[in-house]
């Protein structure tokens, strides 16, 4: 389990100060099997089971059900974790960001392209 610190000035719910990333294999900074670039530093949290992956492959390949995207009306909810500093941000906070903004680990642009996977429009 990681400590994770919310930062979000949104004044959101925080999540609970340990976090664990669940995946088939994952490291310190949640890097998985399936994205391990060193820009591969965020895990999001599914709603469907309030669990935090590395990505939608790691979801699949340890839960008994479809991961569902987080819903417009949960945006304002902790959703993505930096596997650096352990900071939480909102889903505008995340989508708006190339880096954390807690402590500026750099974030893969590609995953811009997963983004409906994740998150509703």
């Amino acid at each position: 389990m990681w400590d994770a610190r919310v930062t979000s000035s949104a004044g959101h719910v925080p999540v609970p100060t340990t976090v664990e990333v669940r995946g088939p294999a994952v490291d310190p900074q949640t890097r998985c099997i399936h994205y391990g670039s060193p820009l591969d530093v965020v895990a999001l949290r599914a709603p469907c089971c309030d669990a935090w992956h590395p990505c939608h492959l790691c979801h699949a390949a340890v839960a008994d059900h479809p991961l569902e995207v987080i819903p417009r009306s949960e945006h304002h909810l902790p959703a993505a974790l930096c596997g650096v500093c352990r900071a939480t941000m909102t889903v505008p906070e995340y989508l708006a960001a190339d880096a954390c903004p807690t402590c500026g680990a750099a974030f893969n642009p590609g995953c811009a392209a997963h983004a409906h996977l994740y998150f509703a429009p």
